[in-house]
């Protein structure tokens, strides 16, 4: 009996207990005895789209009706629900949607609710699970109570991989370890082969230690022998292969479900399989796959029974652990990975990386064989290795960056980042989420009094992380302006975020490395920076701003990080002091007295690397002749002349100090030094600095 005046409820239930399936059921029942049934909207939120429409299924058939009547459910792109659906199956992001009209974190989700309780007294919340922790989430919300449901399940028996090369006689080895993507990832082959040889990867590291302190004593030499090579880095492709022709051979019936990390992991053991005289024979096995990115249809079909005499095998991600009973599964083969959302360092962006899961997760994978009939679970990994498992998966909070989730906080203008944070079931470390404001600031999504930017609220509505979405917005800019030069390539930062400061001091890893220029040259670069943020807030603002007004400055840039052997030295023309530019002009009047410019320029390239620049004269119908200079995708024209000779000196000279006077828009009047060598000090001054 629960007390229907309470809000929250925490409930922890045993697989199999009828959390999904009954629970709801059991309140929609006792709204419709209490005559409100009418008003009654149940919201049962499910991790994956399978989960929510097969539980809609099977609850629906339970009440006797058809699917959308009073029991419906609702996913990406697709649902079915009716006027009278009071029952509701969907997933996490929907029902974030349906509160904030947006997405996110299912941490996010949490926080929103518990702010939302005080505010909607009608509403009712339920948090279910076979794992979670009872006590942390109840102390979240205020002491709610917690109510635990035993279940029945039958008994399964766990099999580590000691057991598991005692029980086949399967030994392992450096090379029968290397999984077989295909011809086309041999990358990953590569990089398998060489986990044996090189420093070890943070799946290896984690375990390492456990492995090599773990007593294999009661086991025999072959099996002691396999272990001391294992390989945690490895899926074990040839490993699954010998477990299930095992449990095809002298196994009783029943289905297998085999997890897996991905969809790679997942088709190139279906191709392996596939090609197996006995795995691959459709008479005697039917192999199936299960994916999120997979049609709905498509996965309907592991719940479908095969025909009498063939066994059924399942491969599957961790989509395939809650929430989803393929009744005839009897056999379970846990690879102990998967993929899940983490940080990586050194670009400062969200990635999806295998790693070892839980001990809930793997009770939760195990118990997958016992929900219908007695059932085995293979763990290819050793009992060590499960003994050092964490309890729980860390929160996707605190192991992803935030910078994204900082944007839809301002976004939906939930207030302070930090403080919205702070509330959150396990809050991330403060200077992390400083650290992100900091970020967003950095890259002009923020401004400094921590609100978002024109460009801030364009980047908070693209699916990618922000600077990449910034690199996005930046390339329908540069786009009109790279084709000029097809064979350009652009270097690319591997070292993460630059800060660089008006005295010319530059860091990178957050500060580990620490690089110094001449402030003058600080300043041009700062001066680039704020010109190019001035230009994309405005034209965000501005769709119709035509930018080829501003091409000065885009080609400036774009000579800054184009990969040529002019390395170092960056001469901005605008930079220039205008005295320095007339007293240059007034030196260099055409004629044969004055310096040849277009000596100087060749010379100038060719000890930079480059070819010389080529020339197009054109006479004009006052017999003057004008010129221009082509380098680098760029042309310089210069003034007419009198000559063909003197109008070609014309252009260099203009080259060299950064101005034009070309009638082609694309001009640009920014020039790129070899970093070794400067221009005549007589003619004109060049910034001296290096850029590291």
């Amino acid at each position: 009996q629960i007390d229907a005046h309470l809000q929250v409820i925490v409930v922890s239930g045993e697989t199999g207990c009828g959390k999904t399936t009954q629970l709801p059921q059991y309140i929609l029942e006792y709204e419709i005895e209490a005559a409100r049934g009418a008003a009654c909207s149940i919201i049962c939120t499910q991790p994956r789209r399978i989960s929510a429409m097969s539980v809609s299924e099977r609850v629906a058939a339970e009440r006797g009706e058809k699917l959308g009547e009073s029991v419906g459910y609702k996913v990406r792109l697709e649902g079915m629900r009716g006027r009278d659906t009071r029952l509701l199956f969907c997933t996490t992001g929907i029902l974030l949607r349906r509160l904030l009209l947006d997405r996110d974190l299912k941490d996010f989700l949490l926080i929103v609710l518990r702010d939302l309780l005080p505010r909607r007294p009608e509403l009712r919340l339920i948090l279910m699970s076979a794992t979670l922790n009872a006590d942390l989430f109840s102390s979240y919300f205020g002491g709610a109570p917690a109510i635990h449901i035993p279940g029945f399940t039958y008994p399964v028996r766990a099999h580590f991989l000691e057991n598991l090369l005692e029980i086949t006689g399967y030994r392992l080895t450096p090379y029968n370890q290397i999984d077989d993507y295909g011809q086309e990832k041999t990358w990953k082959m590569q990089k398998q082969a060489q986990a044996f040889k090189k420093r070890k990867s943070q799946i290896a590291s984690s375990v390492e230690d456990v492995v090599e302190v773990a007593d294999y004593k009661g086991y025999s030499s072959h099996t002691r022998e396999s272990l001391s090579c294992w390989n945690p880095d490895s899926i074990g492709f040839n490993l699954i292969e010998h477990v299930l022709c095992h449990i095809i051979k002298k196994e009783r019936p029943g289905a297998v479900l085999v997890f897996m990390t991905g969809w790679d992991d997942i088709n190139s053991l279906k191709d392996q399989l596939q090609a197996h005289p006995i795995l691959g024979d459709p008479r005697r096995v039917l192999l199936l796959a299960c994916h999120g990115s997979m049609a709905s249809s498509e996965q309907r079909l592991i719940f479908d029974k095969p025909e009498d005499g063939v066994r059924k095998i399942v491969l599957a991600t961790n989509m395939a652990e809650t929430s989803i009973t393929i009744n005839d599964v009897v056999f379970v083969v846990d690879c102990g990975k998967a993929k899940e959302t983490s940080y990586d360092a050194i670009n400062n962006t969200p990635c999806l990386l295998p790693s070892w899961i839980s001990k809930a997760a793997a009770r939760q994978r195990r118990g997958r064989a016992g929900r219908v009939q007695p059932g085995e679970c293979y763990h290819l990994y050793p009992r060590s290795v499960y003994d050092a498992f964490a309890d729980y998966q860390l929160p996707e909070l605190l192991r992803t960056p935030l910078q994204s989730l900082c944007l839809q906080i301002k976004s939906l203008q939930l207030g302070s980042i930090s403080e919205f944070l702070s509330r959150a079931l396990q809050p991330p470390e403060p200077l992390s989420v400083q650290n992100a404001v900091d970020y967003l600031k950095v890259i002009g999504a923020l401004d400094e009094h921590e609100n978002l930017t024109v460009l801030g609220r364009h980047l908070s509505v693209l699916p990618v992380e922000p600077k990449l979405g910034k690199m996005l917005i930046l390339g329908t800019y540069y786009c009109k302006f790279a084709n000029k030069e097809k064979s350009i390539t652009l270097k690319t930062m591997e070292d993460g975020q630059v800060l660089l400061y008006s005295d010319g001091h530059l860091k990178m890893l957050g500060g580990y490395l620490d690089f110094f220029m001449k402030p003058t040259l600080g300043d041009m670069y700062l001066s680039l920076k704020r010109e190019l943020e001035e230009l994309i807030q405005n034209k965000l603002l501005d769709p119709k701003l035509d930018i080829q007004f501003h091409n000065e400055l885009l080609m400036a840039i774009r000579l800054l990080v184009s990969e040529d052997q002019c390395e170092g030295r960056f001469v901005f023309g605008r930079q220039l002091p205008a005295s320095s530019k007339k007293a240059e002009k007034a030196k260099n009047v055409a004629g044969d007295g004055g310096g040849n410019s277009k000596n100087e320029l060749q010379t100038l390239l060719a000890r930079a690397g480059h070819e010389a620049p080529t020339y197009k004269t054109k006479q004009l119908k006052n017999n003057q002749f004008r010129s221009i200079v082509f380098f680098n995708g760029l042309d310089f024209a210069g003034q007419p002349c009198s000559s063909k000779k003197l109008a070609e000196k014309d252009a260099a000279l203009l080259w060299l100090k950064g101005e034009t006077h070309s009638y082609s828009r694309n001009t640009d009047s920014s020039v790129l030094l070899k970093k070794s060598r400067t221009i005549n000090q007589n003619r004109i001054p060049v910034r001296d600095g290096k850029w590291n």
